[in-house]
């Protein structure tokens, strides 16, 4: 019996001074000869699917935006035609927050090297936030005036305010048209 467990030793030596022949340490046509056996697919993988959410905005003829896909957190700032138009940004007036503002109040202003200019809101409701970085960055605005730059969030009173905005393509055929005049 001591010799059989002996020689069963010896074999399993044998067998783990082999070098591996898993996926990790094979030849790489080994490898492929490996992966091409799996099946394609199986039940048990889930697919994966990413997806980016859709910002929609709405503009206003003061050349402010608002981005609607969340009318109880929308943001609110001004447009890149209207930061080329102003220069580079110098100072930000911001709201406060918790103010309840109607459509057309003036929330802020802009100043820059060439002018300055009141920032209206595109439709009324209360200030939730502001964008305390352009206190501190006023040029944000010029670099990401419709992303980074957003000057505010506003609680929406009432969404159909926005009806009446331009939607993109609208506002792209009204700015072509200030630019001609």
């Amino acid at each position: 019996m001591s010799a059989a467990i002996a020689g069963s030793g010896a074999a399993l030596a044998k067998v783990l001074q082999r070098p591996a022949q898993g996926l990790a340490r094979c030849s790489r046509q080994r490898y492929l000869q490996l992966r091409a056996q799996r099946p394609a697919t199986s039940a048990h993988v889930r697919g994966f699917a990413a997806s980016t959410r859709v910002l929609q905005k709405k503009y206003t003829e003061d050349h402010e935006w608002i981005e609607t896909s969340n009318p109880e957190n929308a943001a609110i700032g001004i447009s890149t035609y209207a930061a080329k138009a102003l220069g580079d940004v110098v100072y930000v007036e911001l709201p406060t927050v918790g103010t309840t503002v109607s459509k057309g109040d003036a929330i802020g202003a802009v100043e820059s090297v060439k002018s300055a200019s009141d920032i209206m809101t595109p439709v009324g409701g209360e200030i939730l936030e502001v964008n305390n970085l352009l206190e501190e960055k006023p040029g944000t605005i010029n670099q990401s005036p419709e992303e980074g730059g957003w000057l505010a969030r506003i609680r929406v009173a009432d969404v159909k305010e926005l009806e009446g905005l331009m939607g993109e393509e609208g506002y792209k055929s009204f700015t072509e048209e200030v630019g001609e005049k």
